[in-house]
């Protein structure tokens, strides 16, 4: 019996899975090819969903700021009311709060060189704090943008913006600015692009009042309890609204996510390209497991147990899975790293790998399903009625 039991084993089981699978090479290529095709459709709808939330947030994240101090209502980082000068003064006075400063967004007009307009996000920051402003720089240095109207734009945007080189002379509101310097990997998610510039030159190019700010971020000191220090700015400052980073990064996020509709197509995107990559692998492992009834039936009328097909079944699901599914993602790594140069930000973050091939195991094993239950039904008095 121990001999029998060893028979059908887990060994052989693999064996014959990858036999099936190598016989008919051709199939085989196309059964990759479909599988492959479902892990690159899934990476990139998973990973524009996670481009287009994280480009909403993009901004905040980057910033050293521990709470933002907003108009009252605000829903969202891009669209915000003005708030008096006076609340940066006070937010300064509470206790726990070791530096504030004010922080100007506004969508503007951007006058192509070659004729034609733009709209653009226009931010201005304290260069000498560097709590916020642009990261990544490629061309230019930051203190470049100390110079009177200078700006900053992304690499990606200057094609759009009709720019082709730092230096170049641009309009901004009627205004004369100078490009100082390039970024890369700065996307907005909307279609105006961001623009970077000082506090003060961005208030020059924006027409924006002197007393006025979009604005206030800051610093906790070390010993400062977050939520005790957030409760006291929003008593001291009762016409503004007051978020620790990360509460304003998700009042944000879940804006242009849910409430607009905007991120609801993008993941309903994400869903069906799951949906349509489940369907790609159950049709070719289905059909794969049907060119080889014959094959089950001799195995049944030598006796192997149900468990031994179940293995064969199953071990062919994990070997299709791993041939297709690695090439899957490394495809989609490269389709990713070279979205780095487009405006649509596709992300597949390294432990989303992992993910991805977990996801393409579960389908395999789930589209083994039907055939299990093909290969299980047969009559294995078949094999003797030729």
């Amino acid at each position: 019996m121990t001999g029998g039991r060893s028979h059908w084993g887990a060994g052989m089981a693999g064996l014959l899975a990858w036999r099936n699978l190598a016989h008919d090479r051709s199939r085989f290529v196309v059964t990759l090819v479909g599988i492959i095709f479902a892990v690159v459709l899934i990476a990139m709808q998973m990973g524009l969903f996670l481009g287009f939330s994280d480009s909403t947030t993009t901004i905040i994240n980057h910033t050293r700021a521990d709470f933002w101090i907003v108009g009252k209502g605000s829903q969202n980082f891009e669209v915000t009311l003005p708030i008096s000068e006076r609340e940066l003064y006070l937010a300064r006075s509470v206790p726990g709060v070791a530096q504030a400063e004010a922080l100007l967004v506004q969508f503007m007009l951007w006058k192509k060189p070659d004729g034609g307009n733009e709209s653009i996000i226009l931010l201005g920051s304290d260069l000498n704090t560097g709590l916020a402003g642009p990261w990544h720089i490629v061309e230019g240095r930051l203190e470049d943008l100390r110079r009177p109207d200078a700006v900053m734009t992304d690499r990606v945007y200057m094609d759009k913006l009709g720019v082709g080189r730092v230096g170049t002379q641009v309009e901004i509101n009627n205004r004369r600015a100078l490009l100082v310097g390039v970024t890369q990997g700065i996307r907005s998610f909307t279609t105006s692009p961001w623009v970077f510039a000082s506090y003060r030159s961005a208030q020059h190019l924006s027409g924006f009042a002197d007393d006025k700010t979009n604005y206030v971020i800051g610093r906790l000191r070390p010993d400062a309890d977050p939520t005790q220090v957030r409760d006291a700015l929003a008593r001291i400052l009762p016409r503004t609204d007051v978020y620790l980073s990360a509460d304003f990064a998700a009042r944000t996020r879940d804006y242009w996510m849910f409430t607009t509709g905007a991120g609801a197509s993008v993941l309903m995107s994400a869903v069906l390209g799951l949906l349509v990559g489940v369907v790609i692998v159950a049709q070719v492992l289905y059909a794969t497991t049907v060119d080889h009834l014959p094959e089950f039936g001799t195995l049944r009328a030598m006796g192997a147990p149900r468990a031994f097909i179940y293995k064969v079944i199953l071990s062919q699901a994990v070997i299709s899975a791993t041939l297709g599914g690695l090439p899957g993602i490394a495809v989609s790594l490269m389709i990713a790293k070279g979205s780095e140069f487009s405006a649509a930000a596709i992300l597949v973050p390294p432990r989303w790998t992992v993910v991805l091939y977990v996801i393409t195991l579960v389908m395999c094993i789930l589209a083994s399903v039907a055939s299990i239950r093909k290969a299980m039904s047969i009559d294995p008095a078949m094999v003797f009625q030729r």
